[in-house]
């Protein structure tokens, strides 16, 4: 039997590799060794009680692990740290912006970790200490784990900016209407990521600045880059906005504009029209007296006035400069 909400659990050996963990072997608490991850899903209730029962775990860890929804954070309690964590979701059918949370506990001897939604970041790690390449230290564990988060959202990022340049290229040759919506939904995602990127950010910089014992330097230092990669795409997502910002500006102020040319077009017309309804009206009022009724020329003078009329107009207009 064994806990149900264990997705993953290892016994790592320090070299990059481990031996693989089930639910039954952790049934009546942490393994005793070395270093031991165990990852979870925290809508199972048998996660949720081994967490609370047989974790070993302080009450505000516990709550932190099992919570629904949390901010990106570090806090260190005594020598182990609580960090939330966030990466894009990029499972089917889901939106990027829509981002997957994971919790994590770490010691230096165990490193517990709790999402709800499936994170391919952590399969990441999986695949690594199968191959032997994974983490060889609960500090190297921490740096991997943050550098998988930074390498999946490479792509979203770098999307967003391709959208964006696609928009502005075909913005140089159209004004369609559609493109309101294809900047709206790209401006609507780079501002959810970012949304969520800034409160990483911040967690980041917290954790170079803790000191724990198995969390040395020369993790710091590789924690830094990968803290910089994460500044650089949100400075990243900064200018796409702009640019998207940019273009909805230039977009909005040609359609207003190709909106004025029909509207002064149809003011030209009006003007040109008006003096001519001004005459057919006078002249078809039903009354006596109106002047050529029995003239067999009446209409062909009429008309040559109304013509006359409108190319006077027309040079009028001209010389104004009015078209």
């Amino acid at each position: 039997m064994g806990c149900s909400g264990l997705i993953y659990g290892y016994e790592l050996d320090g070299q990059g590799g481990g031996k693989a963990l089930s639910g039954s072997d952790i049934e009546t608490g942490c393994p005793d060794a070395e270093l031991v991850w165990l990852h979870f899903d925290y809508t199972d209730s048998e996660a949720r009680d081994w967490i609370t029962h047989k974790s070993g775990l302080s009450g505000v860890v516990i709550d932190a692990l099992l919570t629904g929804e949390s901010r990106p954070r570090a806090t260190q309690v005594n020598e182990g740290l609580l960090i939330a964590l966030r990466g894009v979701n990029l499972s089917p059918d889901s939106d990027p912006e829509d981002m997957v949370g994971i919790r994590i506990w770490i010691d230096g001897k165990r490193i517990i970790t709790t999402r709800r939604r499936k994170m391919l970041s952590a399969k990441d790690l999986v695949d690594a200490i199968e191959a032997g390449t994974g983490p060889d230290s609960a500090g190297d564990f921490l740096v991997m784990l943050s550098s998988a988060l930074m390498i999946r959202m490479y792509d979203t990022v770098n999307a967003t900016e391709d959208i964006v340049d696609g928009i502005e290229e075909e913005l140089i040759a159209t004004s369609r209407y559609e493109l309101r919506n294809q900047i709206s939904e790209v401006r609507r995602t780079v501002i959810s990521l970012r949304r969520y990127l800034s409160p990483q950010r911040d967690a980041m910089l917290q954790l170079n600045q803790m000191r724990v014992s198995w969390f040395t330097e020369g993790h710091r230092q590789e924690l830094r880059e990968v803290t910089d990669t994460l500044i650089r795409y949100i400075e990243d997502l900064d200018t796409t906005r702009d640019r998207a910002t940019v273009a909805q500006e230039e977009l909005a102020n040609r359609l207003a504009e190709q909106m004025n040319n029909r509207m002064y077009l149809l003011s030209i017309v009006a003007a040109v029209f008006l003096p001519l309804g001004f005459f057919t009206g006078l002249l078809g009022i039903n009354v006596g007296g109106v002047p050529g009724t029995d003239n067999p020329w009446a209409f062909w003078i009429v008309s040559a006035l109304m013509t006359a009329t409108v190319a006077a107009q027309l040079w009028l207009f001209k010389r104004k400069h009015w078209f």
